[in-house]
């Protein structure tokens, strides 16, 4: 009796650890997947500033809650949200710091677009 309970057991143990190992490599597949889509979506240099700064275009205009790459609306959404989060008045250096490496994000975004538009324009000329 305790020589069948141990086999099944075992047997149990077997199967659950298999189907545990097949589940981690899906799982790693599918993040690996989107994370090659993620790049692939961004521009050469865009996606070099989502690595570096930690944090993706998407991500970065979310926080500041703005739609567009508007210099003006970022930097006033930016000094609201750096305002109400400082932590003399009660707010959360974490969300802070998380604002500050959006406006980092996004500002390094207009530098790429501003010198992709100046490339433009030394091809045009030429």
């Amino acid at each position: 009796q305790a020589k069948y309970l141990a086999q099944i057991i075992l047997v149990g143990a077997q199967v659950v650890g298999r189907a545990f190992v097949r589940a981690l490599r899906q799982e790693f597949a599918a993040s690996r997947a989107a994370a090659d889509a993620r790049g692939r979506s961004e521009r050469p240099q865009s996606a070099a500033a989502s690595r570096i700064t930690g944090i993706s275009l998407q991500e970065a205009q979310q926080i500041l809650n703005v739609s567009s790459l508007n210099p003006e609306e970022i930097q006033k959404n930016y000094d609201h949200l750096f305002k109400v989060n400082d932590k003399s008045v009660g707010g959360s250096f974490y969300l802070q710091s998380k604002v500050v490496r959006a406006k980092e994000r996004l500002d390094e975004e207009l530098r790429i677009q501003a010198k992709d538009e100046e490339e433009k324009g030394w091809k045009a000329e030429t």
